[in-house]
């Protein structure tokens, strides 16, 4: 027969994790106490001394003096700040204009085309009911987001969705975000002149170095042309509307100095570390799980050079670590869709295909690319409702929320992570899926506990760098 403990206090929900010798204690408003090993065991057994440790668990809602906590509501506002993005609903709409392509990637994930491709482009028809039903989203705030392929070969087009989207606003009153992917090779002078005129956003792709570039990209003179476009886009709709966006491929893991010292070099004040994803054509990468482990530590060496770079004087973010600082260290929501509980699917992005098809995230139309429609909500030819409440969202919503999935539940870091359905089912073939054999958790993880570990064993040297990017 057991004895009663008794404590001198409540323990409010929190789970645990250790980290570079230390006891990492995360919360579920996701606020993170770094403290001695022995401190939970402490905790549950009530011989925890009441010192400024205490009285940091105490006013950071990980335990409590009284069987209802005072400032209770100050909790719930605070979970609720977490969780803001589901109030808003669909912010970020993404038009897949067309597949046709004039690069040649070795790692497509977008199933793109020749640049003569036939009946791969999005009709007029379907872009104007696509504009419909991306302002029955009650977000005030809409990204109308064009991809491809490469939509810069369809400017009218383009410049047609968009004046349909400002003759709806004159009513709907929505603060509206243009946002053009481009790999930049055919940005022509009219193109230029839509992305002036509608204050359009920028976004475009440069893995690295030229010879790591043009080897990726299938082209002897890709990098030259990304370079001028990036330029030329810089000119007309300013520096600071000019973003570029690398993905790591099997090459690139072997260059992690150099592909960062080249956005320095351009003028770039940022980075997103960005791994392969198992779609399209990356899909036939012969070992993924080798992959992985090299990502992670090409990041690792990536983002120490950043770190170097950052005391030299220069600012300069890595994206993918911001994000899960903003996480960390301050109370807002990020509304990243990939790091996201529920998931962003749906809650915070939609994709209108080019074939008139409504998919709930951008990977999950790339799967239907090779004939599998398991994420596919609908058309646009279907009311709004059905599409977002449906039996397809329904099945989705079952697993979207990593507080509920076994392996994430009882995870400390779920707080700075999230859930990916679509990720579970093209790797793991369900969208539950099963975070032990999970290559997305094992990299997650991994980055997220190396931030803490530079937190817990350098902080005097990277939490100025840090705090500097969440400004």
């Amino acid at each position: 027969m057991t004895s009663q403990i008794n404590r001198p206090y409540y323990i409010l929900p929190f789970d645990f994790t250790r980290i570079s010798g230390k006891e990492v204690l995360v919360n579920e408003l996701g606020d993170m106490i770094i403290s001695p090993r022995g401190t939970v065991h402490k905790i549950v057994d009530g011989s925890l001394p009441k010192d400024d440790l205490y009285k940091s668990l105490i006013s950071n809602f990980f335990l409590s003096e009284e069987l209802i906590p005072p400032l209770l509501e100050l909790y719930a506002e605070r979970l609720r700040e977490k969780k803001r993005f589901l109030d808003s609903w669909t912010g970020l709409h993404i038009f897949v204009m067309t597949l046709r392509c004039n690069q040649n990637c070795v790692y497509c994930q977008a199933s793109s085309q020749e640049e003569n491709s036939e009946n791969c482009t999005m009709s007029v028809d379907t872009m104007k009911k696509a504009v419909d039903l991306m302002f029955m989203s009650p977000s005030e705030s809409i990204t109308m987001e064009f991809q491809g392929g490469e939509p810069s070969l369809v400017p009218d087009l383009i410049e047609y969705g968009i004046t349909l989207a400002e003759e709806k606003n004159k009513s709907a009153h929505k603060e509206i975000t243009y946002v053009l992917c481009t790999n930049s090779i055919h940005l022509t002078d009219r193109m230029l002149k839509i992305c002036e005129k509608y204050n359009v956003v920028i976004s475009t792709s440069l893995d690295g170095p030229k010879f790591i570039h043009n080897s990726n990209r299938g082209k002897k003179d890709s990098y030259e042309k990304v370079v001028e476009g990036i330029r030329k886009g810089r000119e007309v709709v300013g520096e600071n509307k000019v973003s570029a966006l690398m993905t790591t491929s099997v090459e690139g893991l072997n260059y992690p100095k150099e592909i960062v010292d080249e956005y320095v070099s351009l003028g770039f004040h940022s980075i997103f570390l960005r791994a392969l994803n198992p779609y399209g054509l990356a899909t036939h990468n012969d070992d993924w799980e080798l992959y992985t482990k090299r990502f992670i530590e090409f990041y690792k060496k990536a983002f120490e050079h950043i770190l170097e770079i950052n005391k030299s004087g220069y600012f300069f973010i890595e994206e993918f670590a911001a994000i899960i600082l903003r996480k960390i260290l301050t109370p807002y929501c990020t509304c990243f869709v990939d790091l996201q509980s529920p998931a962003g699917l749906i809650n915070s992005v939609l994709i209108y295909n080019y074939d008139g098809g409504v998919y709930c995230s951008d990977e999950s139309r790339m799967l239907a690319e090779f004939g599998d429609y398991t994420f596919r909500l609908g058309s646009v030819n279907d009311k709004y409702q059905d599409l977002v409440f449906g039996k397809k969202a329904k099945e989705i919503a079952n697993v979207w929320a990593n507080e509920a999935l076994a392996g994430c539940s009882d995870c400390a870091l779920r707080q700075y992570c999230g859930a990916d359905p679509v990720r579970n089912y093209s790797t793991q073939g369900d969208m539950y899926g099963n975070r032990a054999t999970s290559l997305l958790c094992k990299k997650n993880k991994s980055i997220i506990e190396y931030l803490i570990s530079l937190m817990i064993e350098r902080p005097d040297e990277v939490m100025p760098i840090f705090r500097s990017w969440l400004v």
